[in-house]
């Protein structure tokens, strides 16, 4: 490269040097310059169909490679079309940046095309909003983002650059070390000790892990402590997988009984929101001692025994150090297996079902069958996702992936997109309800167009299920709960350049899997779902 450059070119080399290696992107004329910017500094460009695939697909990466995701989208609209994904990140706590077009200063306010103050939207929804105002800080905001993304509490970044300041030069920097994103305050001693003597005077403990140990890189330290400590371990978000579920501490169909029965709960990197009752009975219960162990005491809304707020990874180290003398809990941990054993056996017959059209859990338990055990899962949809959320059990962390608690539709393409340019090896499976499938089943292009070829599962069972079951409940009425039952969505992905198949009995879903892996083109296998099969909603919460 030359000794000085444009905005948008030295906004790709910090982005570069940083290590980021795809961009993910809608073409738009106010981004022009940090287009041929990345491809001047050999940045991957994957260009989607709508700008919330490009945000969701940045989101993505972050979340199967703990780096963080970029994303670059025009002014006005391309922004506006960016938020669901932005606030979705902010709701997992994944590190995203999102650049932003925007008009050009030095018409501001006299109404340039797309016009639009972007900042102030996003605000809420990110850790810093800005806009660039000069070339001179262009490398500087690019790797301060990228840094600051990954700082916990990890987040979304956003900031927009006016057209006329993109094609603004400016010199090299000389120094182009990247800051290193910082991890937290380490733990402390009076608190680890303060914890550990808990855990050393609990009868019943457990633990509920989630996303905020994942970023933190901390699931060796989590499963070192759990054994130190000897106690039950369920998770959610991105905790799952953290132990494999032949382990002996692994717990995930007793969560009544383990977290609702505990008198010690370890709350580990996830917020006391809907998931688990806002932090209140029957979920834990009222006499229970609380330990938080998190970046920060973001949504604690019940005091606790103690707490370690800061690096996680580091506060589980020093809890497995200091747990190591810890009473066994074997009549507590054989309780719990008993409830779990039970629970399994109640669903059996579900998975066995050869009911046409297919229950979900029948099409569920087939695509686990299919699975390699690295393969990874994406879900994207109501209540045929909650069945493989609840069913589906990943040998290892970073193998199932979801909307989370924002829950937004529409972001499986995007994160399937994502999960195999990242693992090209590996399976990527995307569980589509037919509703989420409308959002952006557009982009099925998208993965043709790059020669992505994940396959996409379609619970199709012609209805706003997680709508409609409650809806009948609870007013004894659906309104706007209904669509056309039998869909061809495969026929849409075929007509994009993909494979597709419709399924309508449970035997023919493994061999239509098989087929789809073998076809080396994206591909749908669109299985006609029961209706009537309704998921328990005493679970949802959980």
């Amino acid at each position: 490269m030359a000794e000085s450059g444009n905005t948008g070119e030295l906004i790709a080399l910090a982005l570069k040097d940083a290590g980021t290696s795809h961009l993910f992107t809608l073409n738009g004329a106010h981004i022009w310059p940090l287009l041929t910017g990345a491809v001047e500094h050999q940045i991957e460009i994957i260009d989607t169909r709508h700008e919330q695939t490009a945000a969701f697909a940045a989101e993505g990466w972050s979340k199967v490679t703990r780096q963080c995701g970029v994303a670059a989208v025009t002014a006005g609209p391309g922004i506006t079309n960016s938020v669901s994904p932005i606030a979705a990140a902010r709701s997992n706590d994944s590190p995203l940046l999102v650049i932003g077009g925007r008009a050009p200063e030095a018409r501001w306010g006299m109404g340039s095309l797309q016009e639009l103050d972007h900042p102030p939207i996003v605000e809420t929804i990110t850790k810093r909003a800005t806009t660039l105002k000069s070339a001179g800080e262009a490398y500087a905001t690019g790797v301060a983002a990228l840094a600051t993304a990954l700082t916990p509490r990890t987040g979304p970044v956003f900031f927009d650059v006016p057209f006329d300041t993109f094609f603004s030069v400016e010199d090299l920097p000389e120094n182009r070390a990247a800051p290193e994103p910082e991890r937290g305050a380490a733990p402390d001693p009076d608190e680890v000790a303060k914890v550990a003597r808990l855990l050393r005077e609990a009868e019943r403990p457990a633990a509920i892990a989630g996303s905020g140990v994942w970023w933190a890189h901390g699931e060796d330290a989590l499963r070192r402590f759990a054994e130190a400590a000897d106690l039950p371990l369920y998770t959610n978000g991105l905790a799952r997988g953290m132990l494999p579920p032949d382990h002996r501490l692994f717990r995930s169909r007793s969560r009544s009984a383990g977290l609702g029965g505990a008198d010690l709960v370890l709350v580990i990197g996830v917020p006391l929101d809907f998931r688990l009752n806002w932090g209140q009975a029957p979920v834990l219960a009222d006499e229970a001692k609380i330990v938080y162990v998190d970046a920060d005491d973001f949504r604690k809304h019940r005091p606790p025994a103690a707490a370690l707020y800061g690096d996680i990874a580091a506060a589980l180290d020093a809890l497995a150090e200091a747990c190591r003398d810890t009473p066994r809990h074997r009549a507590w941990l054989e309780e719990l297996a008993g409830k779990e054993a039970a629970a399994r056996e109640r669903d059996r017959p579900l998975f066995r079902s050869d009911s046409a059209p297919v229950h979900p859990a029948r099409l569920v338990a087939e695509v686990g069958a299919f699975l390699d055990p690295d393969a990874i899962v994406v879900g994207d949809g109501g209540d045929f996702v909650s069945f493989a959320g609840r069913h589906l059990e990943r040998p290892g962390p970073g193998r199932f992936i979801d909307p989370g608690p924002f829950g937004c539709l529409g972001s499986g393409p995007g994160y399937a997109l994502a999960a195999k340019l990242a693992n090209p090896a590996k399976q990527v499976v995307l569980l589509s309800g037919d509703g989420a499938f409308g959002f952006s089943g557009m982009d099925f292009d998208t993965l043709v167009r790059h020669r992505v070829p994940v396959i996409c599962v379609i619970g199709n069972n012609g209805i706003w299920a997680t709508e409609k079951h409650p809806m009948l409940s609870a007013l004894g009425t659906a309104i706007a709960t209904d669509l056309l039952p039998g869909t061809r969505y495969d026929k849409v992905v075929e007509a994009l350049g993909g494979h597709g198949e419709l399924v309508e009995r449970p035997g023919d879903i493994r061999p239509a899997l098989e087929r789809a892996a073998k076809a080396g083109v994206p591909a749908c296998v669109n299985v006609l779902c029961d209706p009537e099969a309704e998921y328990p909603r005493s679970s949802v919460l959980m």
